[in-house]
């Protein structure tokens, strides 16, 4: 076998392993990660896991750096083909809704947010890092629809971002309470405020 077929392998197996561990991170969070469930889950022994990973701490931010990736993928990257202004903006939220209502056992970023709130360290300086990132990419998103005239002059993108962000975490909660009536009221709270902040 060659050093590029071997290294093809090794790339694929940890792949496995961080998408199992995904799985496991939405039911159980990131602290629960269970190295012998890992280890079933991906037919190995837990030294062959380790293999892959320098520590515990190394696989969760793999797996937090895996998370985030797909939420690129799932929810920014479509969005990015929209038009500058409301249409995008209106594709980034309603992305961003699917992605909290396809995760049915949580969200991992969000979940993540909760555990490490309180407990300085790496892992939580991704988190901050990301969010961060991320709340500045929904204010861009909004100063678009100022720019275009869509959203009125005053708008304060950065007071947007943020009432996005709350009816996104309010579709997470209230989707547990009330699962039938969740999407709705998320999508008619975007609404009401999308014509609060026009013209």
């Amino acid at each position: 076998m060659t050093p590029a077929a071997v290294t093809s392998k090794g790339t694929a197996t940890r792949e496995l392993i961080v998408e199992r561990a995904f799985g496991i991170a939405r039911r159980n969070g990131l602290e629960g990660l269970s190295i012998g469930e890992l280890a079933t889950a991906v037919g190995m022994s837990k030294s062959g896991v380790f293999a892959h990973f320098g520590s515990r701490e190394d696989l969760q931010l793999s797996v937090l750096e895996w998370t985030a990736q797909r939420f690129t993928e799932t929810v920014v990257r479509p969005a990015l083909a929209q038009p500058r202004g409301l249409p995008r903006l209106r594709a980034i939220v309603s992305g961003w809704f699917d992605w909290v209502l396809m995760n049915e056992e949580g969200c991992v970023i969000l979940a993540a947010a909760g555990e490490y709130d309180g407990r300085p360290g790496p892992m939580r300086d991704r988190i901050v890092g990301w969010l961060s990132q991320w709340n500045a990419q929904l204010a861009k998103a909004v100063t678009h629809c100022i720019e275009s005239g869509e959203l009125a002059a005053d708008t304060d993108p950065e007071l947007m971002a943020f009432e996005l962000a709350a009816l996104a975490d309010g579709l997470h909660n209230t989707r547990l309470i009330d699962p039938a009536r969740a999407e709705d009221m998320a999508r008619r709270s975007f609404e009401r405020l999308i014509r609060s902040y026009s013209r």
